[in-house]
């Protein structure tokens, strides 16, 4: 079963004095503003789509990582993910360089290797990784409470 997801954006104005928002479709994803300033420093409230993009691979990579540990008869008690997404320049342009997920789980009865291992597995599992795996680096962190 395919689903896709949709989301849209508006933009008003040149780059770098100009604004828009963005939203999901679904509802889940309530509009937020965007702006260039956001992206390169100066965020003041505003999201960047490297912000969205980390908050899609931390939800994508949390489920990932709980169906393997459930998967393995572990199931998480919480799993607490932090992503980040970095955005630099590069030559004359700008792109993502890095990614980072951090996850810190609880997890009754599982030793730190094993979590490790879980973690690597739900890393190259998870389809947000998948999209970014061969593009950007991404480094992984993980450890029990």
């Amino acid at each position: 079963m395919a689903t896709t997801s949709t989301a849209e954006a508006v933009w008003e104005g040149d780059l770098p004095k100009g604004h828009g928002r963005v939203k999901g479709t679904s509802g889940g994803l309530a509009e937020m503003p965007v702006s260039w300033a956001a992206r390169t420093g100066a965020q003041s409230g505003l999201t960047t789509p490297e912000e969205l993009l980390a908050a899609a691979h931390a939800s994508c990579f949390s489920m990932a990582l709980s169906a393997g540990l459930g998967r393995a008869g572990k199931p998480p008690q919480r799993l607490r993910v932090k992503a980040s997404a970095t955005f630099d320049k590069v030559g004359d342009g700008f792109k993502v360089t890095a990614a980072e997920l951090t996850v810190v789980g609880s997890v009754p009865g599982m030793s730190a290797s094993d979590f490790q291992a879980a973690a690597t597995a739900a890393s190259q599992g998870c389809p947000i990784s998948g999209v970014m795996k061969g593009n950007v680096p991404i480094t992984l962190h993980a450890s029990l409470e």
